[in-house]
């Protein structure tokens, strides 16, 4: 087993392109003629070979390698490529996002926006009022019912219940990212809703009023329903339907 000497006077003869000092469970620190020395955990997996780069002697040293190799090993004892785990980490780190309510909800806006009509653009922005700041994942269903049944209180039901829905897609779309369980928390809270049983629209039969109807379209001056989870809108929440 390699020593801090050992590694400190580590040498690559310079007919040789590497030297390699095996220390023990695969690890051996590897040094090049320039007299630049690299870390490395040998392993095998299906039977090729592989190494796993644990930094550059002396930043990093005998006893920290020794560590990063034995986390490699804890990896593999649990049926993960060391290699692979460090890929799927890097890309992790490499995605651009929040993990809040907020932040999903904003992306999967913007994703779904696109091929909307104007109607169910105005619906999509009516997503669940939740904390903005608060973790996806950390949410529990409790809290979803609580503010669900704080809607129905105001006997909105269909309001209620297309909220639910919009939370399903939220969640659905952002656990894949934001968390390793994959729990969606919306699921089986429907019943816990006040059942909402739709209705036939109104509807003008008569030529007078629908011309009463028309006017009344033309003259209106109002706008879209604003959304609190849009930045615009974040000043007036109460004011989402």
């Amino acid at each position: 087993m390699l020593t801090d000497a050992h590694c400190r006077n580590a040498i690559c003869p310079p007919d040789r392109k590497q030297a390699r000092f095996t220390d023990a469970g695969g690890l051996y620190l590897q040094v090049s003629p320039s007299g630049s020395k690299r870390w490395f955990y040998k392993y095998r997996t299906d039977g090729k070979e592989k190494q796993l780069a644990l930094g550059s002697y002396p930043a990093v040293g005998l006893t920290a390698a020794r560590k990063a190799r034995d986390v490699a090993k804890m990896q593999r004892a649990q049926g993960s490529d060391p290699i692979e785990a460090r890929k799927l980490e890097k890309l992790k780190g490499g995605i651009d996002r929040g993990d809040s309510f907020q932040a999903v909800a904003l992306d999967w806006h913007g994703k779904q926006v696109a091929g909307w009509n104007a109607e169910l653009e105005t619906v999509g922005a009516r997503p669940v009022p939740l904390a903005g700041s608060a973790p996806l994942a950390g949410i529990e269903p409790m809290e979803l019912v609580f503010v669900l049944q704080k809607v129905e209180e105001r006997g909105a039901l269909e309001t209620a219940d297309r909220a639910l829905m919009l939370a399903r897609q939220i969640w659905r779309y952002g656990l894949p990212t934001v968390s390793n369980n994959q729990c969606d928390i919306t699921e089986g809270l429907k019943s816990r809703l006040t059942p909402y049983h739709a209705k036939n629209f109104a509807a003008i039969v008569e030529p007078q009023r629908f011309d009463e109807l028309l006017g009344a379209m033309h003259a209106y001056k109002g706008g879209r329903t604003p959304c609190w989870w849009l930045p615009c809108c974040a000043s007036a929440p109460a004011t989402c339907a």
